[in-house]
């Protein structure tokens, strides 16, 4: 076990959370953690189950004298979103993630720390344990693939769980319950790229925008985190206005659902033009801090001279019209819920930019708590896609998660966290999507509540747990199903 969580507590917790942060778990990649998740369930002697996609269904009795009280589930998802800064060396497809200790917070090494889900995971892992606390019969179930699509729990087939009760152990925020989440979809738009062959007598060079914090495109859109994507986009769009440039490479972000932190933009300039050029970029390096001032303290623009010239670039009708689609493509909050406080009701996050395959790739991502508006603001992505000639397409996107106030898993939890702690826990929406919308969907009647310790920048190399709360998080999950079990 790691030198940098001994003495934390709960002790079960936290080793768990060290030994499946050995285990590579990228989306798409959670063969190895299944596998360690099956040989805890058999060395505690725990019938299990897998289906064909990988979730993983284990089953624990009701301790002794409370076989009549009603089953709960425990849901979480075993893979991570895997996002490293640049100059971090680790390869998420056979490396572990280095924990670190940074006063009341674990955090990773350059890397996402994966706490989100791994905190939860580790907690059914920790009950899945445990000998002598009181619970009714219990699932644990463990989906994959849910940073990327949902696809672990939208293949979950009819009868798979048995238990009514959901406690999804995958929300990020200290002292509050969620009852509701957004639902989404993604939007890209695709071009084939006019190439022309390459001017001589230019100078190659890379324009790069580091240094932002990024984070979760739903959780972390209203907190005003510049858009690397579109941020550079605004200044070499300012940039063409000015100068002959000539693009042959843009490249901006990694994952559909974290806001990007990094991106770059190759291009040949005269020579003649590049000290103006030059100059001109830091100009906007000074406006864009004086904007971020107090949001993104490290931000920065390197420009890089290239070793290698192009062979071809951009034509100048396709590099407009990049550049223009790219300015014009909304990112951020769309609106805001008329009736819970401080919650985005509706945003779009311009996610990816890359050239991938010969084509030239611009992936988004939409999300609301009110489904119509998903259309909506995907389908304004779409149009403006449409204008600059792209081939567009939306996914069928995920299910939001409608509140339901008279939920008896709500009231439940809602008294024990009083009890516990001496003051009413937060009763909220998220602005991301969880599983339990589509868990609900498959599963009718199924009453269902998510929580967790505070999670700060997941998505993020910046991503941390708060080490205080992961102990009040245990504490309330033991007791409420110490009271299911109780009745």
């Amino acid at each position: 076990m790691s030198d940098v969580i001994e003495g934390l507590k709960p002790e079960a917790i936290w080793r768990y959370f060290c030994e499946i942060s050995q285990i590579p778990r990228e989306s798409k990649n959670e063969k190895e953690v299944a596998e360690y998740i099956i040989s805890v369930a058999k060395k505690l002697n725990l019938p299990y189950k897998q289906d064909e996609l990988g979730n993983v269904l284990v089953s624990k009795p009701a301790s002794p004298g409370h076989e009549k009280a009603p089953a709960v589930c425990l849901q979480g998802h075993l893979d991570m979103v895997c996002e490293k800064n640049r100059d971090t060396v680790h390869d998420f497809l056979k490396d572990p993630i280095t924990l670190l200790k940074d006063g009341d917070f674990i955090i990773a090494d350059g890397t996402t720390l994966g706490a989100d889900n791994g905190i939860g995971v580790a907690a059914e892992l920790a009950i899945m344990e445990a000998k002598y606390m009181v619970h009714p019969s219990m699932e644990f179930l463990f989906t994959i693939d849910e940073e990327t699509g949902l696809t672990g729990a939208n293949g979950l087939k009819e009868g798979f769980l048995k238990a009514k009760t959901l406690i999804n152990c995958d929300s990020e925020e200290d002292g509050a319950l969620y009852v509701g989440c957004a639902g989404g979809k993604d939007t890209s738009i695709k071009f084939d790229i006019d190439w022309v062959t390459n001017p001589e007598g230019m100078k190659a060079v890379t324009v790069k925008i580091t240094g932002l914090k990024g984070g979760h495109s739903g959780l972390d859109i209203a907190l005003g985190r510049a858009n690397a994507n579109k941020q550079l986009n605004r200044v070499i769009w300012n940039v063409a206005e000015k100068f002959n440039i000539k693009l042959f490479s843009i490249n901006g972000g990694s994952k559909h659902n974290a806001i990007p932190r990094e991106a770059d933009y190759m291009m040949l300039i005269p020579e003649t033009e590049f000290d103006a050029f030059k100059n001109l970029i830091i100009e906007y390096e000074a406006t864009l801090k004086t904007e971020f001032k107090g949001i993104e303290p490290d931000l920065k623009f390197v420009i890089e001279e290239n070793a290698e010239y192009p062979a071809r670039v951009f034509s100048a009708d396709f590099q407009s019209r990049i550049l223009n689609l790219i300015y014009a493509l909304p990112h951020g909050v769309i609106a805001m819920s008329p009736d819970i406080p401080d919650l985005v009701e509706t945003s779009t996050s311009l996610a990816i930019i890359k050239i991938d395959g010969g084509k030239f790739s611009i992936l988004t991502s939409q999300r609301s708590s009110v489904a119509t508006e998903i259309v909506d603001i995907a389908d304004k992505v779409k149009a403006t896609g449409l204008l600059a000639g792209g081939d567009v397409h939306q996914g069928g996107g995920y299910p939001g998660w409608s509140p339901n106030m008279d939920s008896k898993i709500l009231k439940f939890m809602k008294e024990t966290y009083k009890d516990l702690f001496g003051k009413e826990p937060e009763v909220k929406a998220i602005h991301a999507g969880l599983e339990c919308g589509i868990i609900g969907e498959k599963t009718p009647g199924m009453d269902m509540i998510s929580f967790g310790p505070t999670i700060i920048s997941p998505h993020s190399p910046g991503e941390q747990v708060q080490i205080s709360t992961v102990e009040k998080f245990w504490i309330l999950l033991k007791e409420t199903l110490k009271r299911i079990a109780e009745g």
